[in-house]
Order: structure tokens, then sequence, then C-alpha cells
């Protein structure tokens, strides 16, 4: 009997430890995790030199490129205006390069025409505008340096425009 005892309890301490290590079940809750964003606005700008090359002002006028791009995101719309230049005097109805004290005339247009001076949209200039696409959007601008400018003194001429975009 005493056999059948200790087997008995032999096999309820065996049954007690197989029950400590089967885990227990837990209740479960749960909730939601809300996640947001906003997306602002933004632009960034460049540009590409209006170069001339050799100039001869006894000859005809000097026709060149250059250009700027514009990178906003989807749907931003944005409007980019130029300055006067720096040299000397400049204005939106004539622009000055300078090599040192001299000068030499010359403008920025939007159009191949060469007839809409790029400007800050006063005193008969325009400027540059339209939506972002979250693209790079290029913008050609045209220049000229007109002929006629016999005074021109030889050397290298150059100016600095500031680009504003605005948006």
């Amino acid at each position: 009997m005493f056999t059948k005892t200790v087997a008995g309890l032999r096999a309820g301490i065996l049954c007690a430890a197989l029950a400590a290590t089967t885990p227990a079940f837990a209740a479960t809750t749960s909730t939601t995790l809300n996640v947001d964003a906003t997306v602002t606005a933004s632009c960034s700008v460049s540009s590409s030199a209006l170069s001339f090359g050799n100039v001869d002002p006894a000859g005809g006028n000097v026709d060149s490129t250059g250009g700027i791009t514009v990178t906003c995101t989807n749907g931003t719309d944005w409007e980019a205006t130029a300055g006067v230049g720096s040299g000397s005097g400049a204005s939106y109805a004539s622009r000055r390069m300078s090599s040192g004290a001299n000068l030499l005339n010359y403008n920025i247009y939007t159009n191949a025409g060469r007839t809409n001076v790029w400007g800050d949209g006063t005193g008969g200039t325009v400027t540059v505008a339209n939506t972002g696409s979250g693209a790079a959007q290029n913008v050609t601008v045209y220049g000229r340096v007109p002929s006629g400018q016999t005074s021109a003194v030889p050397g290298a001429y150059d100016d600095t425009v500031a680009v504003t975009v605005t948006y």
C-alpha cells in the first residue's frame, strides 16, 4: 500500500509540475494607432548661365539663352522674378554688365522674340509663374546684348542677377 501511496504521490507531483509549466492564457485588449502628416509647400531654384561669349559691339545684336529650374511640391503655385543686376546704373530698361568701371548693356527676356523683359512685374516687366508638379520645371530665358555699343572697351564683362521664387 505504501508503494501505491508513493506512486500516487509521485503522479500527483508530476501532474502539478506539468500544470505549472503549461502557460496560462492571458486576456487581450486592443486599440488603434492614429497616423498623420502635413505636407508643406516647398520650392527650390537653380540657374544655368546666360553666356554671350565673344561680343563685337560694332556688329549686330548678340543673343543667347540661359535658364532657371524650379522644383516645387505638387500643386504649389510659384512665381519667379528677376532683379536688375549689380551693374552700375542698371535698370529693367537696360541691365549692365561690368568690367571694372566699363559697362556693357544687355537685357533678359521671357520670350524668344525678346519683347517681354523679365523683372518683378513693375514698369512693364513680366514674371514667370507656374504650378509645381513635384518634378523639375525648366524655364528658358532669352538674353540680348544690343548692337551699337561701339564705345565698349574690350574686356571680360559680367553681372549677377538675383532670381527670387515666391510660393
